[in-house]
C-alpha cells in the first residue's frame, strides 16, 4: 500500500468537498494562452460531447483521435476539423497515438474494461486524463490507476460531472446546514420502463470495426451490432453496459452517479458491509448461443451499503417505470428528521418538508445541452488543476476510484449471492478469500493486467 494512502484517505473528500462547495475555480476562467496537445480515444457519443467542450474551452489543440470503429472515427475527424480547423490524425491504436503524438491532455471515453490500461498508459506517457466513469471494471484495476497517478504526479480527472452541477452544489449546501436535520438514510434509485428482452442476431462485424481490439483485453464475444446513433440491447455501440464481460450494468453504468453523491455528503470513503439481490424475472434469461444473444445484466437490482452513522440503499429496475413517486425517475432521497430531500436530475432537487405548512424549497438545474450535463464545468476544474499543478481535480481519480467500487461491491455481492464486509483501507473483503478472488480478473491474449 502507498505510504500515504492512509492519510489521504482521511483528508481528500474533506478538502474536495470545500472546494466544491464554494467552488470559484469551475466558473472562472482559464487563464493563460497555452493550448494543450489533445487526443481523444473513443471517439463515440460521449466521448465528442467532452471533446466538444474541450475545443469549446479554447486551450486544447486537437492533434489526434483514436477509434477501432471507422464508422465513428472519420465523421468525428470531420467534426474536428470543421469545429476547430485542427486536422487530427487518425489511429487505431492508443499505443502507437500515444507514442507518435505525445499528447498533453487525453480523453478517454472507451467502454469500461478499456479506461484501466487506457488512463495508465496515458499518464504513464506524459499526458494528464479526463476519464469516463465508471473508472474500471474490477476494483484492482482501479486501484493501480490511482497509483499511476500519484507514481507520475498527473492530473487525473474522472467524468462525475454531477460534483460540478450547480444544484448538486447548492444541495450538498443545503443538507450540510442541517436543514434537513439529521439524515439516516439515503436512497439512489434509476427507475426506468422496460420488459422482455429479444435476442440479437450474431453477425461477423462490419469491415469498419477491429472486433478483437474492441474485445482487448476481456473475454471475446460474437459480435452483435445496433444501428449506429440508437439504443438498443446489442453490445456495440452503445449496448455494452450491460453485458457483464465489459461493464457491469445500470448499477455499474448510473449507480457511480448517485453514491458518489452519498459519498461526497458523507465524507465516508466506503461502506461497511454490502448486500445485494437482483436477477432478470421480466428480461428473462440470459441467452448467448453461436446465433443469437442477450444482455446478461440484471434487470432489477437491490443494495444495502452499511456505513458508520447511516444505511444507504441502491435499487433500479428496467421496467414499471416510476410515475407515482416524488421527483424523477432517477437520484437519492435523503432521509432527514426534519424532511425528505431529493437530489435529481433533469429536475433538480426539492425539499419536501415535514412540517405540512412549510412549502416545497426547489433548486432548477443549470445543464448544458446536448444530453443535459455539466462536461463544461468540469473540463474548467481539469484544466485549472493542470496549471495549478497543487491542487487536485475535484473528481480526482481516488475519488472516482471510491465510488466505482462502490458500485462494483453491489456487482460483487449480488454474482457472490451473499453479503460481503469490506476493508476500506486495505481494499480487501474481511476474512472471505472467495470474494477477493474477484477483485480482478484475468485478462485475454497479450493483454497484462495492471498491477498498483
Amino acid at each position: 500500500m502507498n505510504p500515504n494512502r492512509r492519510q489521504f484517505l482521511k483528508t481528500t473528500t474533506a478538502t474536495s468537498l470545500a472546494s466544491t462547495l464554494s467552488f470559484p475555480a469551475v466558473h472562472a476562467k482559464h487563464h493563460g494562452g497555452k493550448k494543450y496537445r489533445t487526443a481523444l480515444i473513443g471517439s463515440g457519443w460521449w466521448g465528442m460531447n467532452i471533446l466538444n467542450e474541450a475545443m469549446r474551452a479554447g486551450h486544447s489543440k486537437v492533434v489526434a483521435l483514436c477509434d477501432v470503429d471507422d464508422r465513428q472515427l472519420q465523421p468525428a475527424l470531420k467534426h474536428v476539423e470543421d469545429a476547430s480547423g485542427n486536422k487530427a490524425k487518425a489511429y487505431r491504436d492508443y499505443r502507437e497515438m500515444l507514442e507518435k503524438e505525445k499528447p498533453e491532455i487525453v480523453i478517454v471515453a472507451t467502454p469500461d474494461h478499456w479506461h484501466p490500461l487506457q488512463t495508465i498508459a496515458a499518464v504513464n506517457a506524459g499526458a494528464h486524463v479526463y476519464v469516463e466513469k465508471p473508472i474500471s471494471h474490477t476494483i484492482a484495476e482501479g486501484r493501480a490507476m490511482v497509483e499511476a497517478a500519484r507514481a507520475t504526479g498527473k492530473m487525473v480527472q474522472v467524468g462525475t460531472h454531477r460534483r460540478v452541477s450547480a444544484h448538486n452544489m447548492s444541495g450538498m449546501d443545503f443538507l450540510r446546514s442541517g436543514k434537513a436535520g439529521k439524515i439516516g438514510s439515503v436512497r439512489c434509485f434509476v427507475h426506468y420502463g422496460g420488459g422482455r428482452e429479444k435476442p440479437v442476431k450474431n453477425t461477423e462485424p462490419p469491415k469498419e470495426l477491429d472486433w478483437d481490439m474492441w474485445c482487448g483485453p476481456a473475454p471475446m464475444r460474437h459480435f452483435c451490432g445496433n444501428i449506429p446513433g440508437s439504443w438498443g440491447n446489442a453490445i456495440h455501440p452503445k449496448g455494452f453496459r450491460n453485458y457483464l464481460d465489459y461493464a457491469n450494468g445500470t448499477l455499474g453504468d448510473w449507480g457511480i452517479h448517485w453514491l458518489d453523491q452519498v459519498l461526497w455528503w458523507s465524507d465516508e470513503a466506503a461502506p461497511k458491509r454490502v448486500f445485494s439481490t437482483g436477477g432478470r424475472p421480466v428480461a428473462g434469461t440470459p441467452v448467448y448461443t453461436e446465433e443469437h444473444q442477450t444482455t446478461d445484466a440484471p434487470d432489477h437490482q437491490m443494495a444495502v451499503y452499511e456505513f458508520e452513522d447511516f444505511t444507504m440503499t441502491w435499487e433500479h429496475r428496467k421496467f414499471a417505470g416510476n410515475n407515482t413517486d416524488k421527483g424523477e425517475n432517477v437520484g437519492c432521497y435523503f432521509y432527514g428528521t426534519e424532511g425528505v430531500l431529493h437530489q435529481g436530475w433533469r429536475d433538480g432537487w426539492t425539499f419536501y418538508p415535514n412540517n405540512k405548512k412549510a412549502p416545497l424549497i426547489h433548486q432548477a438545474p443549470e445543464l448544458h445541452a446536448p444530453d443535459s450535463q455539466n462536461i463544461r464545468e468540469l473540463w474548467s476544474d481539469f484544466l485549472a488543476s493542470i496549471d495549478d499543478k497543487k491542487r487536485l481535480p475535484v473528481c480526482d481519480i481516488e475519488i472516482g476510484h471510491r465510488s466505482t467500487t462502490a458500485s462494483l461491491l453491489g456487482m460483487l455481492s449480488l454474482k457472490l449471492g451473499r453479503s460481503v464486509e469490506w476493508d476500506g483501507e486495505r481494499e480487501r473483503v474481511v476474512g472471505d478469500p472467495a470474494a477477493n478472488v474477484h477483485l480482478r480478473r484475468d485478462y485475454r491474449g497479450e493483454w497484462e493486467y495492471p498491477t498498483a
